[in-house]
């Protein structure tokens, strides 16, 4: 434990959110702890910012880490690439490095079916994933080609197998893992390592999600093959450390593909 210390991660999308018996409640979050339990100095955005402090009261309370918290929203609206420099520029100032990127956040109106979808959804899901991809990657990259670094980025089953409902968010995260492939294969050079997770975690919209609509729920929300979802920190979060690690480097060029609760297959 511990192999992480006095390096640097970026994470979106990280505010703190619980379940039911107090576990970690989302992605993100399950992200922030895992690093932060590993010695990893945090910067954490997303759009709520009593999120962002609740998550940097616990996460510096329990790990004696330091946590940056930055409110950032990357949306149709707004100058995406100054809030992407403004993140990387804090970061820097802050911490004087970045080892690694995770782009983790993105919105979307899931159970909207692709003829009802208006742009203005279609752009949410656009600009909060795959344009929020884009920009952190752009302007983190010669960070990271110092630190000779880590890029996670998040794509989704909703891609992969067709999701109902999620036209936009499949489109925004098949984008993202087309981008991911391009940067792995035009960075490998510099020795800094892309990869994708598709996870399948058991979060606090879902579980609200389960207890409020649990017809629904049973209708359209699968179990994975192995008998539960992912635990985001205990299982998706570990995976992000993995893939930090400098021991897990691949094949130039290549990425790898982490998809379902638990399954792996590259």
């Amino acid at each position: 434990m511990g192999f992480l210390k006095g390096k640097t991660a970026i994470i979106t999308g990280a505010g703190r959110a619980v379940l039911s018996d107090g576990k970690c409640g989302s992605i993100g979050y399950g992200i922030a702890t895992a690093y932060a339990k590993e010695g990893a100095n945090l910067v954490i955005t997303g759009r709520n910012e009593q999120k962002l402090l609740d998550a940097k009261a616990e996460l510096e309370k329990n790990y004696k880490v330091k946590v940056l918290t930055l409110v950032a929203d990357i949306n149709a609206g707004a100058d995406n690439e100054a809030v992407a420099n403004m993140v990387v520029a804090e970061t820097m100032k802050k911490f004087g490095r970045i080892d690694v990127l995770i782009n983790n956040a993105q919105a979307s109106a899931s159970g909207v079916t692709l003829e009802n979808h208006t742009t203005d959804q279609f752009n949410l899901a656009l600009y909060s994933g795959l344009y929020a991809t884009f920009y952190y990657m752009k302007a983190c990259y010669p960070h990271l080609k110092a630190t000779q670094g880590s890029v996670i980025n998040f794509a989704s089953g909703a891609g992969l197998f067709g999701n109902f409902g999620q036209c936009a968010y499949a489109a925004a995260k098949e984008g993202i893992r087309g981008l991911s492939r391009v940067a792995a294969t035009e960075w490998a050079k510099d020795n800094i390592n892309v990869n994708i997770v598709c996870p399948l975690a058991w979060t606090a919209q879902l579980e609200k999600f389960a207890n409020e609509y649990p017809d629904a729920f049973k209708a359209n929300v699968k179990t994975p093959p192995i008998g539960h979802f992912g635990d985001s920190e205990l299982e998706i979060g570990r995976v992000c450390v993995g893939l930090a690690s400098p021991d897990f480097k691949f094949m130039t060029g290549e990425t790898v593909t982490l998809e379902g609760g638990l399954g792996l297959r590259p």
